[in-house]
Protein backbone atom coordinates (compact mmCIF):
# COMPACT_ATOMS: atom_id res chain seq x y z
CA UNK A 1 0.00 0.00 0.00
CA UNK A 2 2.81 2.40 0.83
CA UNK A 3 4.84 1.68 -2.33
CA UNK A 4 1.47 2.70 -4.42
CA UNK A 5 0.49 6.20 -2.54
CA UNK A 6 4.77 6.77 -3.24
CA UNK A 7 4.30 5.14 -7.21
CA UNK A 8 1.20 7.57 -7.39
CA UNK A 9 2.79 10.58 -5.78
CA UNK A 10 5.80 10.51 -8.14
CA UNK A 11 3.01 10.07 -10.78
CA UNK A 12 1.52 12.98 -9.84
CA UNK A 13 4.78 15.17 -9.67
CA UNK A 14 6.22 13.75 -12.79
CA UNK A 15 2.86 15.41 -14.63
CA UNK A 16 2.96 18.49 -12.56
CA UNK A 17 6.86 19.25 -14.23
CA UNK A 18 5.44 18.35 -17.80
CA UNK A 19 3.28 21.07 -17.24
CA UNK A 20 3.15 24.70 -18.26
CA UNK A 21 3.08 26.98 -15.57
CA UNK A 22 -0.61 28.56 -15.18
CA UNK A 23 -1.07 31.95 -15.85
CA UNK A 24 -4.57 32.36 -15.29
CA UNK A 25 -6.31 35.71 -14.41
CA UNK A 26 -7.17 36.57 -10.29
CA UNK A 27 -8.38 39.18 -9.23
CA UNK A 28 -5.20 41.17 -8.31
CA UNK A 29 -3.73 42.82 -11.22
CA UNK A 30 -1.02 41.47 -12.94
CA UNK A 31 0.95 42.00 -16.37
CA UNK A 32 1.42 45.47 -15.00
CA UNK A 33 3.35 47.46 -17.80
CA UNK A 34 4.41 51.31 -18.68
CA UNK A 35 4.06 52.39 -22.55
CA UNK A 36 3.26 55.58 -23.80
CA UNK A 37 0.20 56.78 -25.69
CA UNK A 38 1.09 60.68 -25.83
CA UNK A 39 3.95 63.19 -24.73
CA UNK A 40 6.80 61.39 -22.21
CA UNK A 41 7.16 64.32 -20.76
CA UNK A 42 3.65 64.99 -18.92
CA UNK A 43 1.83 61.79 -19.68
CA UNK A 44 2.11 58.05 -18.64
CA UNK A 45 0.07 55.16 -19.63
CA UNK A 46 -0.04 51.99 -17.42
CA UNK A 47 -2.34 49.02 -18.66
CA UNK A 48 -2.39 45.67 -16.47
CA UNK A 49 -4.84 42.49 -16.32
CA UNK A 50 -7.11 41.06 -13.69
CA UNK A 51 -9.82 38.28 -14.17
CA UNK A 52 -13.36 39.19 -15.05
CA UNK A 53 -14.85 39.55 -11.86
CA UNK A 54 -13.18 42.95 -11.64
CA UNK A 55 -15.47 45.43 -13.49
CA UNK A 56 -13.89 48.50 -12.27
CA UNK A 57 -10.24 49.39 -11.59
CA UNK A 58 -8.63 52.61 -10.33
CA UNK A 59 -4.72 53.98 -10.69
CA UNK A 60 -3.59 56.11 -7.49
CA UNK A 61 -0.48 58.53 -8.48
CA UNK A 62 1.45 60.65 -6.54
CA UNK A 63 5.11 62.69 -6.69
CA UNK A 64 7.62 60.59 -4.92
CA UNK A 65 8.79 62.53 -1.77
CA UNK A 66 9.91 59.17 0.13
CA UNK A 67 7.23 59.62 2.40
CA UNK A 68 5.39 56.56 2.87
CA UNK A 69 2.05 58.16 2.94
CA UNK A 70 1.03 57.00 -0.79
CA UNK A 71 -2.62 56.71 -0.38
CA UNK A 72 -5.66 58.92 -0.96
CA UNK A 73 -5.79 61.91 -0.16
CA UNK A 74 -2.22 62.79 -1.05
CA UNK A 75 -2.52 60.64 -4.30
CA UNK A 76 -4.40 60.99 -7.54
CA UNK A 77 -6.54 58.91 -8.52
CA UNK A 78 -7.81 57.89 -12.17
CA UNK A 79 -10.58 55.78 -13.43
CA UNK A 80 -9.42 52.81 -15.94
CA UNK A 81 -11.20 52.23 -19.21
CA UNK A 82 -11.96 48.27 -19.04
CA UNK A 83 -11.90 45.97 -22.25
CA UNK A 84 -12.48 42.28 -22.34
CA UNK A 85 -9.97 39.20 -24.00
CA UNK A 86 -11.34 35.69 -24.09
CA UNK A 87 -8.87 33.45 -26.71
CA UNK A 88 -8.98 29.55 -27.31
CA UNK A 89 -7.24 28.10 -24.91
CA UNK A 90 -8.07 30.84 -21.89
CA UNK A 91 -10.39 31.97 -19.74
CA UNK A 92 -12.19 35.60 -19.72
CA UNK A 93 -10.34 38.13 -18.54
CA UNK A 94 -10.02 42.13 -18.10
CA UNK A 95 -7.81 44.39 -19.22
CA UNK A 96 -7.47 48.21 -17.51
CA UNK A 97 -5.73 51.07 -18.90
CA UNK A 98 -4.93 54.51 -17.38
CA UNK A 99 -3.12 57.75 -18.65
CA UNK A 100 -2.00 59.87 -16.19
CA UNK A 101 -1.87 63.46 -17.02
CA UNK A 102 -0.75 66.59 -16.49
CA UNK A 103 2.22 65.04 -15.18
CA UNK A 104 5.71 67.51 -14.33
CA UNK A 105 8.94 66.47 -16.97
CA UNK A 106 11.80 65.05 -15.42
CA UNK A 107 9.65 64.12 -12.26
CA UNK A 108 9.71 60.91 -10.78
CA UNK A 109 6.41 59.57 -9.79
CA UNK A 110 4.87 56.21 -7.55
CA UNK A 111 1.52 54.84 -8.61
CA UNK A 112 0.00 51.73 -8.46
CA UNK A 113 -2.77 50.15 -9.63
CA UNK A 114 -6.19 48.09 -8.14
CA UNK A 115 -9.81 48.08 -7.73
CA UNK A 116 -9.79 49.73 -4.56
CA UNK A 117 -9.78 46.43 -2.39
CA UNK A 118 -7.13 44.32 -4.18
CA UNK A 119 -3.95 46.64 -4.90
CA UNK A 120 -0.75 46.36 -6.77
CA UNK A 121 2.78 47.30 -5.00
CA UNK A 122 3.56 50.78 -5.68
CA UNK A 123 6.05 51.18 -8.91
CA UNK A 124 7.95 54.18 -9.74
CA UNK A 125 8.86 55.77 -12.90
CA UNK A 126 10.51 58.95 -13.88
CA UNK A 127 8.88 61.64 -16.87
CA UNK A 128 10.86 62.51 -19.66
CA UNK A 129 12.50 65.94 -19.69
CA UNK A 130 11.20 68.91 -21.44
CA UNK A 131 14.79 69.87 -22.44
CA UNK A 132 17.30 68.18 -23.92
CA UNK A 133 19.51 66.08 -21.37
CA UNK A 134 21.45 63.04 -21.56
CA UNK A 135 19.54 59.68 -21.07
CA UNK A 136 19.67 56.20 -22.11
CA UNK A 137 17.49 52.95 -23.50
CA UNK A 138 17.46 49.33 -23.90
CA UNK A 139 16.85 47.99 -27.21
CA UNK A 140 15.87 44.26 -27.25
CA UNK A 141 15.58 41.68 -30.77
CA UNK A 142 13.49 38.78 -30.52
CA UNK A 143 12.27 37.01 -27.20
CA UNK A 144 10.20 34.23 -29.24
CA UNK A 145 11.16 30.78 -27.37
CA UNK A 146 11.07 29.57 -23.90
CA UNK A 147 10.63 32.86 -23.13
CA UNK A 148 10.35 32.49 -19.52
CA UNK A 149 13.13 29.62 -18.99
CA UNK A 150 15.89 31.43 -21.13
CA UNK A 151 14.81 35.15 -22.09
CA UNK A 152 14.04 36.57 -18.63
CA UNK A 153 17.45 36.61 -17.97
CA UNK A 154 18.36 38.83 -20.89
CA UNK A 155 15.91 41.45 -19.68
CA UNK A 156 16.99 41.34 -16.35
CA UNK A 157 20.60 41.32 -17.15
CA UNK A 158 19.98 44.77 -19.38
CA UNK A 159 18.09 46.08 -16.27
CA UNK A 160 21.03 45.41 -13.80
CA UNK A 161 23.46 46.82 -16.23
CA UNK A 162 21.56 50.03 -16.76
CA UNK A 163 18.44 50.33 -14.39
CA UNK A 164 17.88 53.92 -15.09
CA UNK A 165 17.30 53.07 -18.59
CA UNK A 166 14.22 55.31 -19.97
CA UNK A 167 12.72 53.18 -21.89
CA UNK A 168 12.64 49.30 -23.93
CA UNK A 169 12.20 48.94 -27.74
CA UNK A 170 11.13 45.15 -28.42
CA UNK A 171 11.61 44.85 -32.14
CA UNK A 172 8.61 42.08 -32.70
CA UNK A 173 8.35 38.20 -32.38
CA UNK A 174 7.75 38.69 -28.58
CA UNK A 175 6.18 35.51 -28.25
CA UNK A 176 6.24 32.47 -31.00
CA UNK A 177 2.50 31.51 -31.10
CA UNK A 178 0.14 34.32 -31.95
CA UNK A 179 -2.83 34.94 -29.10
CA UNK A 180 -1.52 32.45 -27.18
CA UNK A 181 -1.89 33.57 -23.09
CA UNK A 182 0.43 31.61 -21.81
CA UNK A 183 3.08 32.75 -23.77
CA UNK A 184 2.12 36.70 -23.42
CA UNK A 185 2.64 35.50 -19.51
CA UNK A 186 6.25 34.18 -19.80
CA UNK A 187 6.88 37.43 -21.21
CA UNK A 188 5.12 39.56 -18.82
CA UNK A 189 6.33 36.96 -16.29
CA UNK A 190 10.00 37.24 -17.58
CA UNK A 191 10.00 41.37 -17.34
CA UNK A 192 8.40 41.69 -14.25
CA UNK A 193 8.68 44.98 -12.15
CA UNK A 194 10.58 46.23 -14.76
CA UNK A 195 8.06 46.20 -17.12
CA UNK A 196 5.93 48.63 -14.29
CA UNK A 197 9.05 51.04 -14.06
CA UNK A 198 10.83 51.25 -17.59
CA UNK A 199 7.94 52.06 -20.62
CA UNK A 200 8.07 49.52 -23.28
CA UNK A 201 8.26 50.66 -27.20
CA UNK A 202 6.81 46.87 -29.10
CA UNK A 203 7.05 46.45 -32.51
CA UNK A 204 4.67 43.58 -33.69
CA UNK A 205 6.19 40.73 -35.28
CA UNK A 206 5.49 37.82 -38.27
CA UNK A 207 4.45 35.52 -35.10
CA UNK A 208 2.18 38.33 -33.44
CA UNK A 209 0.18 37.35 -36.90
CA UNK A 210 -2.21 35.05 -37.65
CA UNK A 211 -4.94 34.45 -40.22
CA UNK A 212 -9.00 34.17 -39.33
CA UNK A 213 -11.50 32.16 -40.27
CA UNK A 214 -11.21 34.37 -43.42
CA UNK A 215 -7.83 34.08 -43.94
CA UNK A 216 -7.35 37.76 -43.04
CA UNK A 217 -3.70 38.83 -41.64
CA UNK A 218 -5.06 39.84 -38.11
CA UNK A 219 -2.53 41.16 -35.13
CA UNK A 220 -3.00 39.12 -31.85
CA UNK A 221 -5.73 40.44 -30.01
CA UNK A 222 -3.92 41.00 -26.98
CA UNK A 223 -1.49 43.53 -29.17
CA UNK A 224 -4.12 46.56 -28.20
CA UNK A 225 -5.57 44.91 -24.93
CA UNK A 226 -2.05 44.59 -23.01
CA UNK A 227 -0.94 48.08 -24.64
CA UNK A 228 -1.61 51.58 -24.88
CA UNK A 229 0.36 52.81 -27.36
CA UNK A 230 -0.26 56.39 -29.82
CA UNK A 231 -2.77 56.55 -32.28
CA UNK A 232 -0.61 58.74 -34.75
CA UNK A 233 0.02 56.00 -37.24
CA UNK A 234 -2.13 55.08 -40.64
CA UNK A 235 -5.33 54.51 -40.91
CA UNK A 236 -6.05 50.62 -39.74
CA UNK A 237 -2.33 50.21 -38.00
CA UNK A 238 -2.79 52.27 -35.21
CA UNK A 239 -0.77 50.97 -32.48
CA UNK A 240 1.24 48.98 -34.29
CA UNK A 241 3.00 51.82 -36.24
CA UNK A 242 2.83 55.02 -34.73
CA UNK A 243 5.91 57.03 -33.47
CA UNK A 244 7.42 58.97 -29.73
CA UNK A 245 9.53 61.60 -29.30
CA UNK A 246 11.38 61.64 -26.59
CA UNK A 247 13.76 64.75 -25.49
CA UNK A 248 15.97 65.06 -28.61
CA UNK A 249 14.97 61.49 -30.09
CA UNK A 250 12.12 60.98 -32.36
CA UNK A 251 11.54 56.83 -32.19
CA UNK A 252 9.43 55.40 -35.17
CA UNK A 253 7.52 52.22 -34.92
CA UNK A 254 6.96 50.44 -38.23
CA UNK A 255 4.71 47.41 -39.28
CA UNK A 256 7.10 45.58 -41.27
CA UNK A 257 4.81 42.16 -41.22
CA UNK A 258 1.76 44.41 -42.99
CA UNK A 259 4.53 45.84 -44.87
CA UNK A 260 6.22 42.65 -46.49
CA UNK A 261 2.56 41.03 -46.98
CA UNK A 262 0.14 43.68 -47.62
CA UNK A 263 1.09 45.83 -51.15
CA UNK A 264 -1.57 48.71 -48.90
CA UNK A 265 -0.08 48.76 -45.72
CA UNK A 266 3.40 48.83 -47.80
CA UNK A 267 2.40 52.50 -49.63
CA UNK A 268 0.35 53.55 -46.88
CA UNK A 269 3.46 53.43 -44.13
CA UNK A 270 5.92 54.73 -46.83
CA UNK A 271 4.09 57.55 -47.23
CA UNK A 272 3.22 57.85 -43.45
CA UNK A 273 6.57 57.73 -42.72
CA UNK A 274 7.97 60.34 -45.30
CA UNK A 275 6.13 62.52 -43.42
CA UNK A 276 6.40 62.07 -40.13
CA UNK A 277 10.26 62.30 -41.58
CA UNK A 278 10.23 64.99 -43.18
CA UNK A 279 8.36 67.40 -40.10
CA UNK A 280 10.69 66.03 -37.66
CA UNK A 281 12.02 68.85 -35.23
CA UNK A 282 14.50 66.10 -33.42
CA UNK A 283 17.76 66.29 -34.06
CA UNK A 284 18.07 62.51 -34.00
CA UNK A 285 15.96 59.65 -35.68
CA UNK A 286 15.95 56.09 -34.62
CA UNK A 287 13.31 53.58 -36.19
CA UNK A 288 12.31 49.95 -35.25
CA UNK A 289 10.50 46.95 -37.32
CA UNK A 290 11.04 43.44 -37.45
CA UNK A 291 11.95 42.31 -40.90
CA UNK A 292 15.95 43.13 -41.85
CA UNK A 293 16.24 45.26 -45.02
CA UNK A 294 19.33 43.38 -45.25
CA UNK A 295 19.16 40.35 -44.09
CA UNK A 296 21.77 37.60 -42.51
CA UNK A 297 20.14 34.74 -44.19
CA UNK A 298 19.72 33.27 -47.80
CA UNK A 299 16.21 33.27 -49.23
CA UNK A 300 14.77 36.12 -46.12
CA UNK A 301 15.72 39.08 -48.49
CA UNK A 302 12.67 42.05 -48.64
CA UNK A 303 13.60 43.24 -51.37
CA UNK A 304 10.08 45.60 -51.77
CA UNK A 305 10.25 47.01 -48.29
CA UNK A 306 14.20 47.86 -49.07
CA UNK A 307 13.58 49.41 -52.27
CA UNK A 308 10.87 51.40 -51.26
CA UNK A 309 11.93 52.52 -47.70
CA UNK A 310 15.69 52.55 -47.79
CA UNK A 311 15.77 55.87 -50.32
CA UNK A 312 13.66 57.50 -47.16
CA UNK A 313 16.51 56.21 -44.68
CA UNK A 314 18.73 57.55 -46.40
CA UNK A 315 17.25 60.89 -47.81
CA UNK A 316 15.87 62.13 -44.50
CA UNK A 317 19.33 61.10 -42.88
CA UNK A 318 18.25 57.89 -40.67
CA UNK A 319 20.41 57.20 -37.68
CA UNK A 320 19.37 53.68 -36.61
CA UNK A 321 17.71 51.35 -37.68
CA UNK A 322 16.65 48.51 -34.95
CA UNK A 323 15.81 45.18 -36.40
CA UNK A 324 15.15 41.59 -34.79
CA UNK A 325 13.62 38.36 -37.22
CA UNK A 326 16.77 37.07 -38.35
CA UNK A 327 17.94 35.22 -34.98
CA UNK A 328 21.87 36.53 -35.05
CA UNK A 329 23.70 39.82 -34.58
CA UNK A 330 24.88 41.81 -37.39
CA UNK A 331 25.82 45.86 -37.84
CA UNK A 332 26.60 47.96 -40.67
CA UNK A 333 25.98 50.78 -42.62
CA UNK A 334 26.08 48.82 -46.28
CA UNK A 335 28.09 51.61 -47.67
CA UNK A 336 29.59 51.67 -51.18
CA UNK A 337 32.26 50.40 -52.11
CA UNK A 338 35.85 53.25 -51.14
CA UNK A 339 33.64 55.23 -49.16
CA UNK A 340 34.84 55.73 -45.70
CA UNK A 341 33.02 54.51 -42.89
CA UNK A 342 33.56 57.83 -40.94
CA UNK A 343 30.47 59.54 -42.28
CA UNK A 344 28.11 57.79 -43.79
CA UNK A 345 24.18 56.31 -43.95
CA UNK A 346 22.48 54.79 -41.41
CA UNK A 347 23.31 52.19 -39.18
CA UNK A 348 21.07 49.22 -39.45
CA UNK A 349 21.18 46.41 -36.63
CA UNK A 350 19.77 42.94 -36.36
CA UNK A 351 19.82 41.57 -32.83
CA UNK A 352 18.16 38.57 -30.92
CA UNK A 353 17.95 38.29 -27.19
CA UNK A 354 15.63 34.87 -27.13
CA UNK A 355 17.22 31.53 -27.27
CA UNK A 356 16.26 30.75 -30.80
CA UNK A 357 19.38 30.94 -32.83
CA UNK A 358 20.21 31.11 -37.02
CA UNK A 359 23.19 30.39 -39.02
CA UNK A 360 25.01 33.91 -40.85
CA UNK A 361 24.55 32.59 -44.16
CA UNK A 362 25.10 34.83 -46.43
CA UNK A 363 28.34 36.78 -47.76
CA UNK A 364 28.89 39.55 -44.99
CA UNK A 365 28.92 42.52 -47.87
CA UNK A 366 27.07 44.37 -45.56
CA UNK A 367 27.85 43.60 -42.20
CA UNK A 368 30.80 45.28 -40.04
CA UNK A 369 29.88 42.94 -37.41
CA UNK A 370 28.33 39.63 -36.78
CA UNK A 371 27.79 36.58 -34.63
CA UNK A 372 25.55 33.81 -34.36
CA UNK A 373 24.42 31.45 -31.37
CA UNK A 374 24.54 34.53 -29.20
CA UNK A 375 21.80 35.75 -26.73
CA UNK A 376 22.58 40.04 -26.39
CA UNK A 377 21.05 43.23 -25.78
CA UNK A 378 21.82 46.85 -26.48
CA UNK A 379 21.92 49.76 -24.13
CA UNK A 380 21.97 53.13 -26.65
CA UNK A 381 23.18 56.29 -24.60
CA UNK A 382 22.26 60.08 -26.15
CA UNK A 383 23.92 62.62 -25.09
CA UNK A 384 22.67 65.85 -26.95
CA UNK A 385 24.89 65.54 -29.99
CA UNK A 386 26.65 62.19 -29.49
CA UNK A 387 25.58 58.53 -29.09
CA UNK A 388 27.10 55.89 -27.69
CA UNK A 389 25.68 51.69 -28.92
CA UNK A 390 26.97 48.91 -27.07
CA UNK A 391 25.42 45.24 -27.12
CA UNK A 392 25.88 43.08 -24.66
CA UNK A 393 25.92 39.18 -24.33
CA UNK A 394 24.01 37.99 -21.61
CA UNK A 395 26.74 37.26 -19.62
CA UNK A 396 27.43 41.12 -19.64
CA UNK A 397 30.34 41.08 -21.46
CA UNK A 398 30.84 43.72 -24.36
CA UNK A 399 30.55 42.87 -27.26
CA UNK A 400 30.49 45.59 -29.67
CA UNK A 401 30.19 49.35 -29.45
CA UNK A 402 29.97 52.12 -31.54
CA UNK A 403 29.69 56.09 -31.56
CA UNK A 404 28.05 58.59 -33.68
CA UNK A 405 28.46 62.42 -33.49
CA UNK A 406 25.51 64.47 -34.83
CA UNK A 407 26.79 67.86 -36.14
CA UNK A 408 23.40 68.77 -38.32
CA UNK A 409 19.49 66.73 -38.58
CA UNK A 410 20.45 67.31 -42.29
CA UNK A 411 23.58 65.33 -42.45
CA UNK A 412 24.69 61.72 -41.83
CA UNK A 413 26.30 61.24 -38.33
CA UNK A 414 30.08 60.51 -37.96
CA UNK A 415 30.81 57.26 -36.93
CA UNK A 416 33.63 55.83 -34.99
CA UNK A 417 33.96 52.06 -34.09
CA UNK A 418 34.69 52.07 -30.69
CA UNK A 419 36.19 48.06 -31.01
CA UNK A 420 38.78 49.72 -32.83
CA UNK A 421 39.82 52.55 -30.63
CA UNK A 422 43.01 51.81 -28.75
CA UNK A 423 42.57 52.14 -24.92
Amino acid sequence: MFKKIIFSMLALLIVQIGKAQNFKATAFPDRIILTWSADPATTQSVTWRTDSTVLKSFAQIIVEGSSPKLEKPESKEYNAATTSLKGKEYELANYHSVTFTGLQPDQIYTYRVGDGTNWSEWFQFKTAPAVTKPFSFIYLGDAQNDIKSKWSRVIRRAFATHGDARFIVHAGDLINRSNNDNEWGEWHFGGGFINGMIPSIPSSGNHEYFRDENKVLTLDPHWRAQYTLPENGPAGLEESTYFVDYANVRIISLNSQMIVLDSISLKAQAVWLEDVLKNNPKQWTMITYHHPIYSTAKGRDNKEFRELFKPLFDKYHVDILMQGHDHTYSRGQNLPTGVSGKVGGPMYVVSVAGPKMYKVDVTPKWMDVFAEDTQLFQIISVDHGHLTYTAYKASGEIFDSFKLKKTSKDKAAEFTDLRKVKK
